[in-house]
């Protein structure tokens, strides 16, 4: 079977690539909520991954490929869905489909732009380059001080407001893409699939209200 030829294959890719992405923001949430244990935290974390100098770039390059394959994947689905489903099955199909699985296509794009923006802010600093670490000074251990340059950016209620959105969109996607690929990997079939679609909702809130508490912890300046 030719995985990108057939409908089928196609799913079965993005439920291997969507699976492998939940991982990624899974590590990367992790290293995020560093930033509650204070500066040394999170400047420790950065440090870490600045000196695995070139295997962080591969790292994010590979993650880059998964994405490109799962949107690309998602669209040519939804396209493919949209010109299958005569438009006298809409209502009906409305009726039985979540608003998270019909929000899909929209909310992997949110993500996706999101996910420019987030590189251009913190990774490669040039959307705010007055809060980049290349303009602040090291700390007591000589270190980048990371800390200040993500305080000082969610101090700023518009880069709050976007980070929150795009993490609403995160986590609706999640809400069915959890739930989603462990089906379509033929995991879960039957009674059991309506428990696999609880638990998907409740790591997808987990997810969300997780990334969404550090941007609003600092712009309520519990975390200062």
């Amino acid at each position: 079977m030719n995985l990108l030829k057939s409908t089928v294959g196609r799913k079965i890719l993005m439920a291997v690539t969507g699976l492998m992405l939940i991982g990624f923001i899974s590590v990367h949430l992790l290293g995020n909520m560093s930033v509650f244990a204070g500066a040394d935290g999170i400047n420790a974390y950065a440090k870490h991954l600045h000196d695995l100098g070139p295997l962080v770039w591969l790292f994010r390059l590979a993650m880059l490929g998964l994405f490109a394959v799962h949107i690309t994947f998602g669209v040519q689905l939804y396209l493919e869905n949209r010109a299958a489903t005569p438009d006298s099955y809409a209502v009906q199909k409305t009726l039985v489909t979540t608003f998270s699985a019909k929000t899909m296509i929209f909310t992997g794009l949110t993500i996706l732009t999101f996910l420019l923006y987030h590189l251009l802010h913190f990774t490669v600093q040039i959307t705010n380059p007055e809060i980049s670490a290349h303009n602040l000074p090291l700390d007591a251990a000589m270190r980048p001080d990371v800390f200040t340059m993500v305080v000082s950016s969610f101090q700023n209620v518009f880069i709050v407001v976007v980070y929150i959105i795009a993490m609403i969109a995160l986590l609706l996607h999640l809400m069915h893409g959890v739930s989603s690929w462990v089906q379509t990997l033929g995991w879960s079939t039957g009674p059991s699939q309506d428990k696999v679609t609880f638990i998907g909702k409740l790591l997808a809130i987990a997810y969300g209200l997780a990334y969404i508490a550090i941007p609003l912890f600092i712009l309520a300046r519990i975390v200062k």
